[in-house]
């Protein structure tokens, strides 16, 4: 917050090494005071005397002048006071996914971190230690972007309704931090663990096992198979990936069905074996029919789904029951933490590569929106083929020698 002299410009004259007189000279208030208020505009106060202006420049730099002081109520506003009137303005116009998928992150993600903090402490050693803390936990580098996106666009908001001066997450290269961080899994089980977990799991399970070891599904997609047509067609070897199972009991009162994750709806090829434990668990255990609503389409309808997989009592599963009886299983099986049922996906993805299926083949399998996708999450698991050597030389002398000018002896230069 510099002290200016209105009177004389800050060049001397060459000749006499003194101050050069301004336009203004002789003529208003001689020194201005610039500063920043409490809502951080840029402000400046012009004073007779320099040490009227050095007091208020004093009074503005310690906080203490009436035109830098912060509310109190303004200075003690918590972040999750913030956000939870952020997230109540804009979730009308919000879709059902992103009304059920927002709240959630808060919750589980940016709450736990800043909830209580006043908005205005918030600082960017705060933003870069909690993205520290994501890495360190190994959350998915997609999931680090999520959050940090979320974060960022609140504290945005916050700028524009002037609750803080200005957004700590600007500093943040969050392209840089994710640098050397790759898609490759953590971990992949082998064929043995998979079967030792296949034998662990309860019967009414075992299908689900298959289809996420054996077709690639993801744990969604499997809670969302029914019986049918509609998801399996036995008779020509397909599987149709059209929905998977959510839960949210704010928007739906429980479950529902929607689409797969973005882009990776399709069909693709039903294993023979896992098309035989289908079909024994439909024998052996059955469906069980619920009126679910369902919004594959865009829009939203309700009616019977037979569902292929429940819990013991015939209730639809929910991810935090799932994750309890996992916990259950994958110490049985002998896995480590790192195992989920997504390691089943990269089993089956793994699996594919190593064995010479085309990654363009593999990228079908999985659904993945593209190609680099697939290519930068297995491409350690591409098969090692050398290179022969010499090949490049032999086939242009190959060509050279049956060339017409070497065949005849003429010279066409």
């Amino acid at each position: 917050m510099p002290i200016d002299d209105l009177w004389y410009l800050k060049k001397r004259d060459p000749d006499t090494k003194k101050p050069i007189p301004s336009k203004r000279h002789g003529r208003g208030k001689r020194w201005r005071v610039r500063y920043a208020d409490a809502d951080n505009n840029d402000r400046e106060r012009l004073f007779d005397l320099k040490r009227d202006a050095e007091t208020f420049d004093l009074a503005c730099r310690s906080g203490v002048a009436p035109e830098v002081l912060v509310k109190r109520a303004e200075a003690e506003l918590t972040f999750g006071e913030y956000a939870q009137r952020w997230r109540e303005a804009r979730e009308s116009g919000w879709s059902t996914e992103t009304r059920r998928r927002i709240p959630q992150n808060l919750r589980k993600h940016l709450l736990p971190a800043f909830g209580e903090k006043a908005i205005r402490s918030i600082t960017l050693t705060d933003v870069l230690f909690w993205l520290g803390r994501l890495l360190d936990k190994q959350t998915p580098k997609s999931s680090v972007s999520l959050y940090f996106g979320l974060f960022k666009t609140i504290m945005n908001a916050a700028v524009i309704d002037k609750a803080i001066p200005d957004n700590p997450c600007n500093g943040v290269k969050l392209a840089q931090i994710l640098r050397g961080l790759s898609r490759v899994p953590k971990w992949v089980p082998t064929g043995d663990q998979v079967l030792r977990l296949v034998e662990v799991v309860p019967r009414r399970f075992r299908a689900a096992i298959w289809l996420g070891a054996g077709e690639g599904l993801r744990l969604g997609e499997v809670l969302g198979m029914e019986a049918g047509s509609r998801c399996a067609d036995y008779e020509h070897g397909e599987l149709h990936v059209v929905q998977q199972l959510r839960h949210s009991p704010e928007h739906f009162g429980g479950f529902y069905l929607s689409p797969p994750k973005s882009g990776s709806a399709g069909t693709v090829d039903l294993d023979a074996v896992v098309a035989e434990e289908l079909t024994a668990h439909l024998h052996e255990v059955g469906a069980a029919e619920f009126e679910l609503p369902d919004i594959t389409t865009g829009e939203r309808l309700t009616g019977p789904v037979a569902v292929l997989f429940t819990s013991a009592r015939g209730k639809l599963l929910t991810d935090t029951y799932w994750s309890e009886l996992w916990a259950d299983w994958r110490q049985a099986a002998g896995w480590p933490k790192e195992g989920t049922f997504h390691s089943l996906r990269h089993f089956f993805a793994t699996t594919l590569m190593s064995n010479g299926v085309e990654p363009q083949e593999v990228q079908k399998a999985l659904r993945h929106a593209n190609l680099r996708i697939t290519l930068e999450t297995y491409v350690h698991w591409l098969p090692k083929k050398d290179r022969p050597r010499g090949l490049v030389g032999n086939l242009l002398r190959q060509a050279d020698g049956k060339s017409p000018e070497r065949a005849t002896g003429q010279d066409q230069s």
